[in-house]
């Protein structure tokens, strides 16, 4: 069953063209021009129920845009769009009761209250029953650990308390589809733990779709199925994860311990990053060698006691989608001027 459908989804804003110097302000005060600037530029896909999706791309990609649109928040400017079977913008009413959104940046608690009260609130708005509320509610809190500072006004959390708090708020009313934009920003490596391993739990037992954007690499690695990957407005990949790591996964990192200090490694392919005595990390470019080759090499005039091979951080692998994606637009733009 499908939770999210989109098809050739855009939206452009219509900006006022900014003028240099004072006749040409005082022009563009009495007579202003616009320019439409495109955020997204026809996307279209498919997300299945109880599957985490990463919707990935570069500050001004048009995620956020993307996720205000599958909200309700925006009107698209060309195509369609389903969530749940609504059409978002003209049912948002009715959609809501069936979603839940998290924003990083931007909070649903109230700010002079206690994260209780806000919780209050949400029963009320969505219509719970009292009996059902307070279920899910102590659920949650026991879940989240919030108790300690549940009667604690929300300007007093600390950030990390308070984004356990948003997203106990956003799972009160058990939402099919969760919206996730930048969920787990500034927070510390614990907390940000903490959070992952409830996304998963609630995911497991409720099946809840989760639509997450986010810069975090854990998040993505831990959290999610499939990535897809916006620039420019314009889905550049949509694939599984490790697909993702297998395609930009160019490099691993070799952490040897030898039987004897060596003098040096030089291999074609193989760069060391850090050596300490017989302790040894090196880069291996699968571009240029393999490990097996470079590993045979090393054999050939060490021993080896220790060895293992990682992957590069998820941070490298969605740096270097980037940097490809940014060149193949430029490309792409000499092209189009040469022709």
């Amino acid at each position: 069953m499908t939770s999210i459908r989109v098809e050739q989804l855009g939206k452009s804003f219509r900006l006022k063209k900014k003028e240099e110097g004072f006749m040409a302000s005082v022009r563009a005060l009495l007579m202003p021009e616009y320019v439409d600037k495109s955020a997204v530029e026809g996307i279209t896909f498919s997300v299945d129920q109880g599957e985490t999706l990463a919707f990935l791309g570069p500050n001004g990609a048009g995620k956020s845009t993307t996720i205000k649109m599958l909200t309700g928040i925006l009107h698209p400017t060309t195509g369609q769009a389903e969530v749940l079977g609504c059409c978002p913008w003209k049912e948002r009413t009715k959609l809501s009761y069936r979603i839940g959104s998290v924003f990083g940046q931007k909070s649903q608690l109230w700010y002079h209250l206690p994260p209780i009260d806000t919780f209050e609130l949400m029963s009320r708005i969505y219509e719970l029953r009292r009996s059902e509320y307070v279920r899910r509610r102590d659920d949650l809190i026991e879940r989240f650990e919030l108790g300690p500072y549940l009667h604690t006004a929300v300007r007093k959390l600390s950030l990390g308390e308070r984004m356990r708090c948003e997203i106990a708020a956003s799972l009160m009313h058990r939402p099919q589809v969760l919206f996730l934009d930048e969920p787990t920003i500034g927070l510390d490596v614990v907390v940000k733990q903490r959070i992952r391993e409830l996304i998963l739990e609630l995911k497991r037992e409720e099946g809840t779709t989760v639509f997450l954007t986010s810069h975090d690499a854990g998040d993505i690695e831990r959290l999610c199925d499939r990535a897809i990957v916006i620039n420019h407005g314009r889905i550049v990949f949509d694939d599984r994860v490790e697909v993702m790591k297998q395609q930009f996964l160019t490099q691993k990192t070799v952490r040897l311990v030898l039987g004897e200090e060596p003098d040096s490694i030089e291999i074609v392919g193989v760069k060391v990053l850090e050596r300490s005595g017989v302790r040894i990390s090196l880069s291996v470019d699968m571009g240029q060698t393999t490990i097996e080759a470079a590993l045979s090499q090393i054999m050939a005039e060490h021993r080896i006691i220790d060895v293992t091979v990682e992957d590069p951080p998820m941070e490298d692998i969605i740096t270097r989608m980037y940097g490809n994606f940014g060149k193949e637009e430029k490309e792409h733009e000499q092209l189009e001027k040469i022709g």
